[in-house]
Formats: structure tokens, sequence, C-alpha cells
């Protein structure tokens, strides 16, 4: 596995992403990733599956000081100013003491940036969370959260896939030393079936998703938080640490990225920046 280092936290590059898992699957499919050797998990309020993500958490067996686990607090929470029961709340149904990192799920563009994120500080500081970070800022408003921020954001958490540039906000990331998590890091399977990607599998004998996931944590600062429900596709998706892409191959994917290749785009987004292929 490798690792990354946030304010002396060490953190899981790959993890698991618990979006869209429903019941027992949820379960199931999180305890099979924490067997299969994933030690990071990430999951949100509004997923409506914390109490099955905790109880798979619980059914492996694994300490509690060898997981990294991730929460979001949802937008109507923030703009009610409920950050602090609402992180009570999901530790709840979690079963857990603390997450190692609590996020804003998505900027609320009608309210002062100080005031989401504000809250943050005082959670850190109970120990309910070890980190505080943000999801889904455009660059205008992560520049604006770090100033505001009583203590310092560890993470931010976008879209970011082979057919996205997001250049911007990495940028801005790894200047303030930040972890940049990347989710629907497989594009939705889009990427997955480009012939670029399809011939660097064959040439490498991985799957177009290793690849997919190879390239991202072959980046600075970068963590992907890929989600499956099969077995096999869990499996798959953390074989990726015996083999590397070149720097040929690393330029030929950061080639498919466009700024509009967002997939993404809720109604309550905020204005989304435009990249310059890194």
């Amino acid at each position: 596995m490798l690792h990354l280092t946030v304010q002396d936290h060490p953190i899981p590059r790959l993890g698991f992403g618990t979006w869209q898992l429903e019941g027992e699957d949820a379960r199931t499919s999180t305890r099979t990733a924490i067997e299969t050797g994933y030690r990071h998990i990430d999951g949100a309020a509004i997923y409506k599956n914390e109490k099955k993500v905790g109880e798979g958490i619980k059914d492996s067996g694994i300490p509690r000081d060898e997981l990294f686990v991730t929460t979001k607090i949802w937008n109507e929470d923030i703009q009610k100013g409920r950050h602090s029961e609402a992180v009570d709340e999901s530790l709840d149904r979690l079963g857990l003491d603390y997450v190692n990192l609590i996020l804003l799920h998505w900027p609320i563009n009608d309210m002062p940036i100080a005031d989401q994120v504000g809250p943050l500080a005082e959670i850190k500081r109970s120990g309910r969370a070890k980190l505080i970070g943000i999801s889904n800022y455009n660059q205008a408003q992560f520049l604006e959260a770090v100033s505001a921020s009583e203590e310092p954001l560890a993470a931010i958490q976008c879209e970011y896939h082979p057919m996205l540039d997001q250049d911007p906000i990495l940028k801005t990331a790894r200047g303030f030393d930040m972890m940049f998590t990347s989710y629907s890091p497989l594009g939705r399977g889009e990427a997955m079936s480009n012939p670029a990607i399809e011939r660097l599998a064959e040439q490498h004998g991985k799957t177009p998703a290793q690849i997919i996931l190879r390239w991202h944590l072959q980046q600075a600062n970068v963590a992907a938080i890929p989600k499956a429900t099969s077995k096999a596709h869990i499996e798959q998706n953390f074989d990726i640490f015996d083999f590397e892409l070149s720097a040929t191959d690393m330029k030929t994917i950061y080639g498919l990225m466009k700024p509009d290749g967002r997939m993404v785009d809720p109604d309550w987004a905020p204005d989304w920046d435009t990249g310059v292929a890194a």
C-alpha cells in the first residue's frame, strides 16, 4: 500500500468508496474491502449507509487505529449550522468514537465560506475528527476556506479522472500540502473504454481500471476512492501495487483530460474552474 502523510497522519492512498452501496451490500462490501487490504474507507451521511458501513468495519476485526475513515456533513446540516450535531449522528451510525477525516460535502453558494468551515475547528479540537477538509469547492472557494478556517484544512475531495482536467485545484492542494482525493476516479466507466487506456492495459497486463487507479496514485498528493460491489472488482482495484506507469504512460493519460469532462454537476454545484492539462 502506498501512503501519503498530511499533518503527521499517514493516509493510505487507495481507499474504498461507499457511494451507492445499499443495505447489506454496504456491510459486506466494506468488510470484503478491508479483508482484501484496504485501510481507507470513504463515506458520507447522505449515502444513507453509515450504519451498514460501520457494521462492515466492525465485522472485519481490524483494530480501529489501523483504519482511516472519512465521512461528510451534508448540505442541509451545513446551512443550519448543525455541523457538530451531524458529526455526532454520523459517529453514532458508524459505531465509532471518531473519524479520521470530516469533510463538508458541498459548498453552499449563498452562505459565507467562513460560516461553513468555521465549526470544523471545534470538531477537530474535540477529537471527533483527526483532520478536517472540504469537498467539491472551486478554486476561489478553496482559497477562501483555507484562509477562513481556524484549524488547517487537510484535504479536498473532488471529481477527478482521465477525462477531467483538475489542474488548478490539484496545484492549490499541493501548495498547501493537502491531500486531493479523487472521487469517481474511473470516470464512471467512460475512461476505461478509451483506446489509449486499453492499449496501456494490454501493455502492462492489467485491466483499464487498474491502469487508471495507478495513474491517480502516481500523482503527488493524490488519493483515490473507487467503489465496487463484487468481490472480484474490489480485489482487482486493489491489485495495483506490483507495477508502475512510465512518464510516457502518465503523459498519455494526461493528454486525455478536458476542462469540460465533468460527469458530476448537480444544480447546487459551484461555478466550476476550467483547467489546463498537467
